[in-house]
C-alpha cells in the first residue's frame, strides 16, 4: 500500500503543531539566519529555544509557511515557491514582495491575494 505524500505544512511542523525552524530551513534549503531575514524575525528568534515557541515567532514562520505551501501547486516546486515568496512584486501592493508584506505584518493580505487569484479573480 502506498502511503500519501505529507504536505508541505506538514514537512516543516512539529509532533507539537508548531512550525520548526530547522525543518522549515532544511526544506526551504536555507540558513536560520535567512530565514530571519525572509520572516522578519530577529536571529534570537529563530535561533533561541525560548523564542522559538513564542506566540509572534510561531505566527510569522506559519504565515511564511503557509503562503509558500499555497503557491506550490503553481510554482511546481519548493525552490520556485520561496523565489515567489521573496522575489515577485505584486502590483496590486504597490509592488511589494510577499515577504515584504509578511515584514510588516501584512501575511493575511498576501493569502487573501492567493485566495482570490486560486479562485480566477484579479490581483
Amino acid at each position: 500500500m502506498k502511503t500519501p505524500p505529507v504536505s508541505f505544512l506538514g514537512e516543516v511542523m512539529g509532533l507539537d503543531g508548531q512550525i520548526e525552524p530547522g525543518l522549515l530551513v532544511h526544506v526551504l534549503r536555507i540558513t536560520k539566519t535567512e530565514l530571519a531575514i525572509a520572516s522578519g524575525l530577529s536571529r534570537d528568534a529563530v535561533f533561541k529555544r525560548s523564542r522559538l515557541k513564542g506566540r509572534a515567532t510561531q505566527t510569522r514562520l506559519r504565515d511564511v509557511a503557509e503562503i509558500i505551501s499555497r503557491v506550490l501547486p503553481w510554482a511546481g516546486s519548493v525552490p520556485q515557491a520561496f523565489a515567489w515568496y521573496r522575489a515577485q512584486p505584486i502590483p496590486s501592493f504597490g509592488d511589494q514582495t510577499p515577504e515584504d508584506l509578511v515584514k510588516e505584518g501584512r501575511a493575511e493580505a498576501v493569502k487573501a491575494y492567493i485566495g482570490r487569484i486560486a479562485v480566477g479573480g484579479y490581483a
